[in-house]
C-alpha cells in the first residue's frame, strides 16, 4: 500500500476533471480524494497498490477529454488509510 500527494496542473477546473478522477479511483480500487485549489490546479491524495497507481498516475496526465494537463507532480506521503475515495466539493479553509 502507498500514499501518493499528487497535483495537477494546467486546465483541469471546469472540465469535470474532480468526477473522472473519481471514476478512474473507484474501478482501480484507489482510496482517498480530489479537490480543487484556489490557483487552479487539482489536488488529490491517492492511497492503493503501487501497480494500480501507476495507472492511475498515467490517467492523471491525461484527466478527461476537455482537460489539457501541463504538469503532474507527485510525492510519496504517509499511508492514511483513506475508506474510499471522495470528491470533496468546498474547502474548508
Amino acid at each position: 500500500m502507498k500514499h501518493l500527494n499528487i497535483t495537477v496542473q494546467g486546465k483541469v477546473q471546469g472540465v469535470f476533471y474532480r468526477a473522472s478522477t473519481k471514476a478512474v479511483a473507484d474501478q482501480l480500487g484507489i482510496r482517498g480524494f480530489v479537490k480543487n485549489e484556489r490557483n487552479g490546479d487539482v489536488y488529490i491524495e491517492a492511497e492503493g497498490e503501487a501497480s494500480f497507481l501507476e495507472m492511475f498516475l498515467e490517467w492523471c496526465n491525461e484527466g478527461p477529454e476537455r482537460a489539457r494537463v501541463t504538469a503532474v507532480n507527485t510525492q510519496e506521503g504517509e499511508v492514511k488509510n483513506y475508506r474510499n475515495f471522495e470528491v470533496v466539493k468546498k474547502s474548508l479553509l
